[in-house]
């Protein structure tokens, strides 16, 4: 940090007219060995052509491979992968417009497969900050990421609650002080990662403690099997998703939620007991894999 100008963003900050962002550097190794056992993770992010998971390519993969404690304190960066990828046609205009990724950047680029397997193949967890888009990207590629548990830093930490109003990572590292290269995977790693070490605003408790907690934990995904085509608003008001594939109204609940939302389903769309509907339950494993995609 350039002292001088890092005493006037202090100053300026100081008289609480100004917020002053900083260029995000690499998170710093802990100073401190760890006191605690530790494990193995991976952030992970992807540039593709589109969002259409069976027609688009992947053409950029970020991953940062750290050592992380039982307690979510991050200690380490282990290993870096940022590779570019030719893809089978050729990038559209908006893609580089958001990505500033070019067709001669990628000309002649593969993304190393071997080495992907190697960096994944000891990991505990894979985080993402959209884990069902980039799992979904990631696993017909690289099969390694099919047997990982997976994390989703957007959906499985409550920044709403802990005081923010977006969920957008380029928001949230605002939020936090600082500005970055977005758009770009090991950028946006290394900005996820310093999130993941930061504490939450209200809580205090480590982003990565936080998200690893809910990850742990299995979900319920319930099916509202039969329900009244006019019952539909209320089915969506209250998160429920359609599934063009099984023609069906789902939501995805905590376990210890079931029995209320079935009692919502009996009182107020069917109107009648609605017996044992349709539950599919998932973990870590299979979370936001395009195996549990109710549109496969």
């Amino acid at each position: 940090m350039n002292q001088p100008l890092d005493s006037i963003a202090t100053v300026l900050e100081s008289t609480g007219d100004y917020r002053v962002l900083r260029r995000l550097a690499p998170l710093a190794d802990s100073p401190e060995p760890p006191s605690e056992p530790t494990f193995i993770g991976l952030v992970v992010d992807v540039e593709t052509t589109g969002t259409d998971f069976a027609a688009d390519e992947v053409i950029e993969l970020g991953i940062l491979k750290f050592e992380y404690g039982a307690s979510g304190r991050i200690y380490r960066v282990l290993d870096t992968l940022n590779q570019l990828h030719q893809p089978s046609r050729p990038i559209p205009p908006e893609i580089t417009r958001l990505t500033g990724i070019t067709d001669a950047d990628v000309a002649g680029k593969r993304i190393d497969d071997e080495a992907v397997a190697r960096i994944a193949a000891d990991a505990a967890v894979v985080i993402a900050h959209n884990a069902s888009f980039d799992r979904q990207m990631c696993e017909p590629r690289w099969p390694v990421f099919a047997e990982k548990n997976w994390g989703c830093s957007c959906h499985q930490i409550p920044w709403r609650a802990e005081g923010h109003e977006g969920m957008k990572l380029g928001y949230l590292l605002i939020d936090h002080g600082f500005f970055h290269q977005g758009h770009r995977a090991i950028d946006d790693c290394h900005a996820l990662l310093r999130l993941l070490d930061s504490p939450l605003r209200t809580s205090g408790r480590l982003a990565l403690s936080c998200l690893l907690e809910t990850a742990r934990r299995p979900t319920v995904r319930l099916w509202a099997q039969g329900s009244p085509i006019e019952t539909k608003d209320l089915l969506k008001a209250r998160r429920y998703r359609w599934s063009g594939a099984r023609r069906c109204w789902y939501i995805d609940l905590e376990e210890d939620q079931i029995e209320i939302e079935r009692s919502f389903l009996s009182e107020i769309v069917y109107r009648r007991p609605c017996g044992e509907l349709p539950a599919d339950r998932f973990t870590a494993r299979d979370r936001f894999s395009a195996r549990t995609n109710p549109e496969f």
